[in-house]
This record gives C-alpha cells, structure tokens and sequence, in this order.
C-alpha cells in the first residue's frame, strides 16, 4: 500500500471527522528526543511537542523503559475497582512538586479537559457555589463545561449552541492590549455588581501563563491581588497548569514563580511524557469533600501512564531539567529579541522559562494582529524542516514549544531556520 503523505491524508479525510483539524499536511512515522520523521522519511526538528507534551523528548529511553516494565505486570483493573502502586506513588510525587506547605491530596484522570472539570466539581462541593470566573483569552479543554470556560468560540464552540451557564469572563491583564492589573481586577469587581454575587462564586480559575490565548504570563502583582480577593469572599483559587507544569516555565509549576498558593492545581500534558494522564491535587480538606465514588474514570490514572509519568519525574531530577528549561528560555528569547531588532512586524518577545512566543503585527503595530504573515512563516519553516505552531485570540502568536531535552545544535538550528523565514518573508 502506498506509504505518502499525500495518500494518508486522503485517506484521513475520508475516514475521520471533519471537525478534528490539522496544523501540518505531514504524517509522522516514528520520532526521537527532538525530532520526527514522516512516512516518506523527511526529517523535521519539532518546537512544537505535541501541544507541549513533549517536554521530555519523543520516546525518553527512561520513560519508554518504564512502561515496558509495566506492561509485562498489568494494563488496567481501574483503580476504582483494585488499586495499584503506580497511581498511588504519582499521587505522592506530584503532591510534594505542587507548591504549598500544607497537606495535600491528588485524583488522577486523563486529559487535560477532564481535569479542570474535576477541579470545579471539587470547588463547587467544597463551597456549596456553583459560580466560575474565567478569562479572556483562556483555554481550558473541549468539554461543555470547559468550552463553557475558554475564551475562543471559534473554532472550539463553533455551531455547537450556548454552553452551560454560570461561568464569567473577566479581563486577563496584559500591558502590551492596554490591560493593566488595575483594569483586570476592576473586571472581576464588575461581575461581582453585575452578574453574580461573591457568595455565588465556587472558583476563579486561571492559567498562570495563557496557552492557546498567547503565552502572556500573569503578573506576579495580579496573582497576589486575585489570591487575597479569593481570601476576601471565600472564593477557591484554581491555578489551570495543563500547558505550564512539568517544568516548561523554568519551575515545576508556574505557581512557585507567582509569590501565592492555589488551592486547586490541574495538570496533564507533559506530566505523562507522551502517555495520557492529568489530574488535580489540592488541599487535602479540599479535595475529600466530595465523598467515595464521586470522583473518578474507568481509564483514569492508567497504570502504563502512571509508570510514564514516574519516569519523567526521576528525568527532570537526573538531567536537572528545570535549570535546563531556564537555559533553553534565556536562549530562545536572545535569539527572537535579535530577529525583532531586524523585523519590525515582531511586536513582543515574551514568556517564562521555555514557555516563549512571539507576538506580530502589521506594521509593527501591536493593534493589528498580523495571522497572514504568521501563517506564512509556520509553513515556511514546515518547508525547511521545523514545526512551528500559532496561538493567540487572532492567530499572530509564533509559540515555542521545544522539548527540554533538546541538544544544542538543534536549538540553534531551529533559531536559524526562523531567522531565514523571516528575511524571506517579512
């Protein structure tokens, strides 16, 4: 049978579901650490891991081990059912990474959807509210409820009719559109005059840097404003950490560079290496509100993923990963600050840790988002071998999503492809 990019995706676009897209007219055939190659043997370097899944690389020697043993033990029992040591041993490990020095307990779940979910179910029994406040710009998974909370209908939401009610957008602060901290806070104030009582609000929920909506980190003096708020009215804070745990923003989880606690975390993606798993850990007192069987999934905390992610908590101490994601961060913000002194439709360089995006604009104007240009470089670099992927409410954003473990050259590498995108397009 032919083995083509060209003939997989006819074959996709027969066989699977219209609504599920494609960044890349590429069909991977298998992959290591950094890199992936297609089914017609081009290699490409990969800054874009998966939706930063990858943070340990593509198939981690450590990690790949660690499931194959625990292949050969079981599969599945649901831990519902007949418990295992790996999901109780993952449920230790991410509590002591979470940052906060009180008792904590954790549930494991799959995706990254499933866990926010869980978080506002937990906040919603531990309060007796029923009330969300989100973000603009937030992303936070495909489920109602979650659609409900992101804040980009389309495509997410596109034709699928009102989501479930009780969930309120606030302003996320961001200097660079003319949000300032004072404007983000008087905009939760204004829902709490407008829409829902203080008393009605189970959680605000948060992602300490913004994924799909643009890689703007919170500011350290908003998060500590939102945490005494929080305080002031009862409210749960729940810190969304698909996209920023494991190490991306230069420290295990974004929160410990925030100067406040959440009480709720989520976390998914990266934990697992590659391997299903996300879950969310919390107060203790918090999280047995709800009672025996109120929580839980009949694949959550599969063994195989638990076994993966335990891996990649022994990766990052071995290869001292969180200094390396500083690194990695220094390096890629040296080199776009030098392509933004060349071209100036890059409006920002911006990020924490590894977590780094350019923002561009027409003419140099933060105001018109530039998505045509933007696009034009994703497949530009695709043509020379790297894989890039866009983000932001309009699609102008260039996100860095490089595994950790990535070798030097091939840093560079990438940072030089970019840098000929740019001179031939921009």
């Amino acid at each position: 049978m032919d083995r083509t990019n060209a003939s997989l995706l006819q074959r996709r676009q027969a066989a699977v579901a219209r609504g599920v897209s494609q960044v890349h007219p590429i069909v991977a055939d298998h992959a290591h650490n950094a890199t992936v190659v297609d089914v017609e043997g081009r290699e490409y370097l990969d800054f874009a891991g998966g939706i930063a899944v990858l943070n340990t690389g593509h198939l981690h020697p450590k990690v790949i081990a660690a499931v194959q043993a625990q292949l050969g033990k079981l599969t599945h029992t649901c831990f519902q059912v007949l418990a295992y040591e790996p999901y109780i041993a993952l449920c230790e490990q991410i509590a002591k990474r979470v940052p906060g020095d009180f008792a904590k307990k954790t549930l494991l779940v799959t995706t990254g959807s499933e866990a926010v979910e869980n978080a506002v179910k937990i906040a919603r029994a531990a309060t007796g509210r029923a009330g969300v406040i989100v973000f603009t710009g937030a992303y936070h998974g495909r489920t109602l409820m979650t659609l409900a909370m992101t804040g980009k209908k389309v495509p997410y939401a596109a034709g699928m009719g009102l989501m479930p009610g009780g969930v309120y957008r606030a302003q996320y602060p961001c200097a660079l559109h003319g949000v300032s901290v004072d404007d983000a806070i008087a905009s939760i104030e204004r829902v709490f005059k407008n829409d829902a009582e203080p008393r009605d609000i189970a959680a605000i929920v948060i992602e300490p840097v913004q994924g799909e909506g643009g890689f703007y980190p919170a500011p350290v003096e908003f998060m500590q404003r939102l945490r005494a708020l929080c305080d002031q009215h009862g409210i749960l804070l729940v810190a969304d950490e698909v996209q920023t745990g494991a190490g991306r923003t230069g420290s295990f989880f974004a929160m410990e560079q925030m100067g406040v606690l959440a009480d709720l975390t989520t976390f998914a993606k990266s934990v697992g290496g590659g391997f299903p798993i996300a879950g969310v850990c919390g107060k203790a007192e918090i999280m047995d509100v709800i009672a025996p069987g109120g929580l839980g999934g009949t694949y959550a905390g599969n063994p195989l993923a638990c076994a993966a992610a335990l891996a990649v908590l022994e990766v990052f101490e071995e290869e001292r990963l969180l200094e390396r994601s500083q690194v990695i961060g220094a390096r890629l913000s040296a080199g776009l600050r030098a392509l933004q002194a060349k071209h100036p439709s890059i409006v920002d360089v911006r990020g924490l840790g590894a977590m780094v995006a350019i923002e561009l604009g027409v003419g140099g104007d933060p105001h018109q988002p530039d998505a045509e240009l933007t696009n034009r470089l994703v497949a530009r670099a695709r043509d020379k071998g790297l894989i890039l992927l866009s983000c932001g409410p309009y699609g102008n954003v260039l996100r860095m999503l490089v595994p950790l473990t990535v070798e030097d050259a091939l840093l560079e590498r990438g940072l030089a492809i970019l840098g000929e995108c740019f001179a031939e397009l921009a």
